[in-house]
């Protein structure tokens, strides 16, 4: 069978995605950067334009959004509910972090499950003359979240794990690498795509009002374990796991994980120059949250694998 054309895409972005856009743009001669106006009137609504409205009639278009905050959605998504309606050919939404991914259960009556609303905000996205809007998402915290989407948006549910693979198989003790999940749900999330790979298991069990790591199953002793997440936050569980893992001979520890959020600078507990001790050797994140790149470059032991290749492969599903 003929393989299908590749399409020319027009890729907008956000202000925050733009080293982003630019590395997705470098992978592909059939991509294309348009350029928005980001203003604001004095009253702080954005005042927006987009470049070349008229030119991008029959393209097939797409924007590369950041939700970092609950303070740029708003410009953003007046962006994204307006660029189907020019007439495109197609569109599509990637926004590589789905942030209120974590926030998808009820515990008791009066729980909002955000990520819900959120899904129902982007499942409102105008229809383009080539259909329903395709959204790309890298790790989504709960598989399930696909069914918080109505019919009229395409998720597109995409991973960063074959970036970690290519990395462990880069490393001179790749054969030597044991892969660990802090809990029962990381493993579900992420052990079908890492079966190649010997795995430690963590839970966490209550002991009165504190939750503590412990070792489940597998043996790390003598290894080089890396922890596997969708996600960070503040870095505790992680930290915790570390020790677990050192405390039964683990020969050194390294994390990855898809989506470095790291609220309030947290991301400074894991900095080898902040202490004489290094328990992580390694700690990849992609560039889905582009303010923590910007923050931890250079700095040890961090290391961003790219999504810009990923990216501009789903731009073309």
């Amino acid at each position: 069978m003929e393989k299908p054309k590749k399409k020319h895409i027009l890729l907008f972005y956000c202000v925050e995605s733009e080293p982003l856009a630019r590395k997705i743009a470098e992978q592909s001669p059939f991509i294309q950067l348009q350029s928005i106006n980001w203003r604001s009137f004095e009253d702080g609504f954005p005042n927006l334009f987009i470049n070349n409205a008229q030119d991008i009639r029959g393209q097939h278009v797409a924007f590369l959004a950041s939700f970092s905050s609950p303070g740029v959605i708003f410009e953003q998504l007046s962006v994204i509910f307006a660029l189907p309606r020019l007439f495109v050919a197609s569109f599509t939404l990637v926004l590589p972090f789905f942030p209120t991914g974590s926030f998808e259960r009820m515990e008791e009556e009066g729980d909002v499950a955000t990520a819900f609303t959120m899904a129902r905000i982007l499942s409102n996205i105008p229809i383009s003359r080539g259909g329903p809007t395709s959204l790309v998402i890298y790790d989504i915290h709960a598989l399930q979240e696909r069914f918080y989407f109505s019919d009229q948006v395409l998720p597109c549910f995409e991973t960063g794990i074959p970036l970690l693979k290519q990395r462990l198989h880069e490393l001179p003790d790749a054969d030597n690498v044991v892969v660990a999940f802090p809990d029962d749900g990381a493993w579900k999330r992420f052990y079908k795509q890492l079966q190649h790979f010997p795995m430690v298991v963590c839970t966490k069990v209550r002991d009165g009002d504190k939750r503590i790591v412990r070792l489940k199953e597998g043996n790390p002793e003598g290894c080089h374990v890396v922890i596997v997440d969708d996600l960070v936050q503040s870095g505790g569980t992680l930290i915790e796991c570390q020790k677990v893992l050192a405390a039964h001979g683990a020969a050194k520890v390294s994390a990855y994980v898809t989506h470095g959020v790291f609220p309030k600078q947290s991301y400074e507990r894991f900095m080898h120059e902040n202490s004489a001790e290094k328990p992580f050797t390694y700690f990849w994140i992609t560039d889905s949250c582009p303010h923590t790149v910007k923050a931890i470059a250079g700095k040890a032991p961090f290391e961003v694998l790219s999504l810009a290749g990923s990216i501009s492969d789903a731009l073309q599903i």
